[in-house]
């Protein structure tokens, strides 16, 4: 096993090529190798027959360039050799770290060295192959095919002979503007087809890992899991996950993490197989490892029986063939069946696929449909390709795998986007497919049923917004357009919103104004909607409002065309092309990195340090001093271990930084210091400090007194030291620099005093010198000229809230207004949460906030809370002034304060008509509402009666039923027969218990009178039945029994039947 090259704190000693004896399990002793090159790491290494070929990688000793270096180790000879390839403007190459690099054999072709990905630090991160012809000695970029991959750093590679592909997990890799993250992405490439196909991820994203193919499984070992400029959500920098992809079936298993020593987590190590053993070799953890690993899985051959060879642990996949266990790579050259419906992967995730090729290339069964890839192909209503061979390859696509200006500028189809800092396709002088032109804007209609969400989202995807229609050519296209796709039912959404309830505007944020063109229909906007659509096309340019989420026919998609800029093919100097920190930190895109003297590309920082050889870096202009004369201050100077102070003759702490020691300053000529006491001349009165600095330290703008304290600062200077400027001033005062007046066009009484940034005190103007009014918050006027309002409408009430970090200069908020309604009085009333002072004018005439006319004062007031006031349009002569426009001044209080105001116009009568229609309208309305809910009364009522009759007619017929004989006594009868004088004991012939068993209804038959006679009248049976409710609680023991013979058919009395009566 060779290992050549690495990382090392210190290169001194270090050996370049170590060699590792596998059959004795020893370290070789090698015979000293001349090294022709700077040491390197991040560089990829391949063997093929007698020779490693190492390529790319980082140098530290050349301020960290990356290097295009091909070198060739003569393994019998121990000797190496440079590889320069053959110039040609076809055959090109990418100096490359962070890749990894395969030597193949394809059928009828040279032996080729294949380089996949890694990161250039011109070109960014690399998502192409390079094809490297070792007998022809040519470089060339691959042409491949299949899915639209993105490649990275720090990826690990395999190469498969089995399945003739590469396969590429994880690396570091570039998604969104100035943002890079680690992966768990896998790609598989297909070295016959040159194709790329996109496998299961592994769900554990890392970078610098290491894999190796053993028995038809990937092992992939450690890594870098967390991301520095991320949180952290339980990611180690150093890892000791240990994992396996089983090739064949596309599954991931988590294996056991190995039980070793202390240093088992780390990364940046490498791997190779060897025997059916993993070998890993040094790594990082904080500290350089250099032990080296050894990881033996177990083997098929051991497992004797079909059930325990199906069920091998997780990372050997084994498979019974006939009277034996082979491992996967063996049996797949006589079955073709080797995975379980359980092990087979059942990642579906199909919309996580951008374009149609990777969506196709995929091995999940995924179909591309219009514009998106989806499973199951029953809910795609557009267009479906089903074969990866007729996927068009979309500019975009292609675009936004370039990670840098250089690289996206060399495709002509591209541009570089410098504000969003991302690669975009050139958009077409004319507007393209389903576009229609019209001026300088390309129009769109969208004839779907959607909300204004997704059609916004519709108009953003092919690269439009909702659409402003402002002059009257374009509103005209729209209608024809509609009209031509003869549906009366369009009614589509446009791109304007309510931004509060009563200010509209359009996306692109111009604000919408009624014209012969484009209006609102009658009594809308209604409140009803904050998103606008227009009328139907038989009905004209009207507009209504509707609420957003509901769902409308059609939209309407605007974007403008724009030509190719030039600017956007020039890019800048690279980062890694700047040699100092004041080229490096001017730009946003640069890091500085102080103790290696190196510029690298802020979204490529992680990669740019693996090892954490950064110690301090710097951006955006804040550059340490390069030399000693950098330093304003003698405290700074004696930061710095070679610097001291020369001080000035004055004695007030001016001075400066020179390289020195304690007996003096210093000339530097190259590598050679002199001292030269010429530098700070004694005679003079300077006087040069190295181990303390003087006493008096006042920047050259006061005299100590005492040698200690500054006294009376000059030069608009202040603080303990002079070191500041005065309020209302700014510069850098430090060591005799000036200080001059803020220029705020007297709208700020201070400002930053470094940067001279003014502190507006009036809301709603903003800028460096308070120069420009908040358009953005709707406040108009002129500040150079004047000041800013804020336009109110009469009758809406506004609050403002003045308590944020960015309102604490603010002193003062201007308003205005004008009537709406010329005979009408205009009322004002004011509130605040603070005592404020206020002053109230009024001008004929303003236009867009510019006074024209001179403006008259109504009221001035101090110290006020609240205010009341009304303006007689009489007075005030409304009529006579159409544009007269009245303007309120709060000022002069303090942070956190809360202002309401409301201007309003009443009417002064009331009118009779109006009130009268109001009144029968509410009367006659609450007199439908009482029949309404009478009705509804009644109805319940009948309800109610209906269920409590049947409930009754159910209780009826739930009572007991039993039938009774009953012997009458005759006169010719004895009276024993009916058992006894029927007046001795009376029984009834039915007894209904009611609930609880405590009363009772007793039926009786009772003979009525006869009269004279024997036998009962005509027509009459002489018997009545009488029913009494008794209670039956005490009743005492019969007196007297029942005879046999007087009841023959009555049932038994059951003593526990629930009552029925009530």
């Amino acid at each position: 096993m060779w290992i050549v090259g690495g990382h090392a704190f210190s290169y001194s000693g270090f050996p370049i090529v170590l060699s590792y004896d596998l059959r004795s399990s020893s370290w070789t002793r090698l015979k000293p190798i001349h090294i022709p090159f700077y040491p390197r790491y991040g560089h990829s290494a391949a063997i093929y027959e007698d020779s490693i070929f190492m390529y790319g990688g980082r140098t530290e000793q050349l301020a960290g360039n990356v290097t295009d270096e091909l070198w060739v180790f003569d393994i019998p000879k121990r000797t190496w050799s440079i590889r320069v390839p053959k110039t040609s403007k076809l055959h090109r190459k990418y100096a490359a770290v962070g890749h990894t690099a395969h030597i193949v054999e394809i059928s009828r072709r040279d032996p080729v060295m294949l380089v996949f990905f890694g990161h250039n630090p011109v070109f960014g991160y690399l998502s192409n192959i390079q094809e490297y012809n070792l007998n022809t000695n040519e470089w060339q970029i691959l042409e491949t095919h299949g899915a639209l991959v993105r490649g990275g750093y720090g990826h690990s590679s395999v190469y498969d002979p089995v399945k003739h592909s590469v396969f590429v997990h994880g690396g570091c890799k570039y998604f969104v503007v100035n943002h890079s993250s680690f992966t768990d992405d896998l790609y598989r490439f297909d070295v016959l087809k040159a194709s790329w196909t996109v496998l299961k991820s592994s769900g554990f994203p890392r970078y610098l890992h290491s894999a190796v193919i053993i028995g038809g499984a990937m092992l992939v070992f450690g890594g870098n899991t967390h991301n520095d400029t991320s949180v952290s959500m339980g990611a180690k920098c150093f890892s000791a996950d240990f994992m396996a992809y089983d090739i064949e079936c596309d599954v991931w298993y988590n294996l056991p993490s190995p039980e070793l020593h202390l240093y088992k987590d780390r990364f940046g190590h490498s791997a190779v197989a060897v025997n059916g053993s993993m070998y890993v070799f040094g790594g990082f953890n904080s500290l350089i490892l250099h032990d080296l690993l050894v990881y033996t899985p177990k083997t098929c051959g051991g497992l004797t029986d079909p059930q325990s060879c199906r069920r091998a642990e997780k990372g050997l996949h084994c498979v019974w063939n006939a009277s034996r266990c082979l491992p996967l790579d063996s049996a797949l050259k006589g079955n073709s069946d080797v995975c379980n419906s359980s092990q087979v992967s059942g990642d579906k995730g199909c919309r996580r696929y951008p374009d149609c090729s990777s969506c196709l290339s995929s091995d999940t069964g995924c179909t591309w449909c219009g514009d998106a890839c989806l499973q199951n192909v029953e809910n795609c209503t557009e267009s479906v390709v089903e074969n990866a061979d007729k996927c068009v390859l979309r500019g975009e696509d292609v675009c936004a795998k370039m990670t840098s200006c250089m690289s996206c500028v060399n495709n002509l189809s591209c541009q570089w986007d410098s504000k969003k800092h991302q690669c975009t396709l050139v958009p077409d002088h004319t507007c393209g497919d389903g576009w229609d032109r019209v001026g300088d804007s390309c129009f769109r209609i969208n004839v779907s049923e959607v909300n204004y969400d997704d059609a916004r989202m519709d108009c953003i995807r092919h690269g439009g917004m909702p659409a402003s229609l402002i002059t009257p050519q374009e509103m005209q296209h729209v209608l024809s357009s509609l009209r031509a796709l003869e549906s009366n039912n369009l009614m589509p959404w446009v791109g304007l919103r309510s931004r509060n309830i009563s200010f509209w505007s359009w996306e692109d944020s111009s604000p919408f104004v009624n014209s012969s063109a484009l209006q609102w229909e009658p009594h809308e906007p209604s409140g009803s909607g904050f998103c606008a659509v227009l009328s139907r096309p038989s009905e004209g340019p009207w507009l209504k409002a509707l609420t957003c989420t509901d769902k409308a026919h059609g939209s309407v998609c605007k974007k403008l065309i724009v030509n190719p800029s030039q600017t956007s093919r020039n890019c800048q100097l690279p980062c890694a092309s700047r040699t100092s920190c004041s080229e490096c930190a001017t730009s946003g895109d640069c890091m500085w990195c102080s103790n290696t003297r190196r510029c690298v590309d802020a979204n490529a920082y992680v990669i740019s340090f693996p090892y954490g050889q950064c110690m301090e870096w710097h951006m955006q202009g804040k550059c340490p001093p390069e030399s000693c004369a950098g330093h304003r201050t003698c405290e700074q100077s004696f930061q710095q271990p070679a610097c001291g102070w020369c001080n000035d003759p004055s004695k007030t702490g001016k001075g400066q930084g020179m390289e020195g020691s304690a007996d003096g300053p210093v000339s530097i000529n190259g590598s050679q210091a002199q001292l030269n006491m010429s530098l700070c001349p004694r005679d003079q009165g300077f006087t040069w400090h190295f181990i303390q600095c003087p006493p008096c330290q006042c920047n050259g703008h006061s005299s100590c007194v005492n040698n200690s304290a500054c006294e009376n600062c000059q030069d608009l200077t202040r603080g303990p030291n002079c070191e500041m400027c005065m309020a209302g001033f700014f510069g850098d005062s430090v060591n005799g620099g000036s200080c001059q007046a803020c220029k705020c066009n007297n709208h700020a009484t201070e400002c930053n005093p470094q940067t001279g940034t003014c502190y507006c005190t009036t809301k709603g103007i903003k800028g460096n010198h308070c120069q420009e009014c908040d358009v953005d918050n709707k406040y108009t006027g002129d500040p150079k000229k004047g000041t800013c309002y804020y336009p109110l409408m009469v009758d809406y009430q506004y609050t403002f809230t003045l308590t944020q970090e960015d309102d604490e200069h603010y002193t003062s908020i201007n308003f205005k207004t004008m009537p709406e309604e010329l005979s009408r009085d205009l009322e004002v009333s004011i509130d605040t949460s603070k005592s404020v002072d206020m002053n109230i004018t009024w001008s004929p005439g303003s236009l867009y906030g510019a006074v024209t006319g001179e403006e008259m004062l109504i009221v001035t007031k101090t110290n006020i809370r609240s205010y009341k006031e009304s303006f007689s349009s009489e007075k005030y002569d409304f009529r006579g002034n159409p544009n007269i426009t009245f303007y309120v001044y709060i000022s002069n209080f303090t942070w956190k304060v809360k202002v309401q105001i409301a201007f309003a116009q009443h009417s002064s009568f009331m009118d009779l008509v109006q009130f009268f229609i109001t009144f029968f309208s509410c009367f006659l309305s609450l007199l439908l509402v009482a029949a309404v809910v009478w009705k509804i009364k009644q109805s319940c009522w009948a309800t109610r009666r209906r269920e409590q009759l049947m409930r009754e007619m159910q209780q009826m017929a739930s009572r007991p039923f039993a039938s009774v004989d009953v012997a009458l006594q005759g006169d010719d009868e004895p009276p024993d027969l009916v058992g006894g004088s029927m007046k001795s004991c009376l029984q009834p012939i039915a007894i209904e218990p009611c609930f609880g068993n405590r009363a009772a209804i007793y039926s009786v038959l009772v003979r009525l009178p006869r009269g004279h006679g024997t036998s009962p009248p005509p027509g009459q049976s002489g018997l009545a039945l009488a029913s009494a409710l008794v209670d039956i609680s005490h009743r005492k023991p019969m007196e007297c029994k029942e005879k046999v013979a007087a009841v023959r058919n009555r049932k038994q009395q059951v003593p526990s039947q629930p009552g029925t009566c009530v």
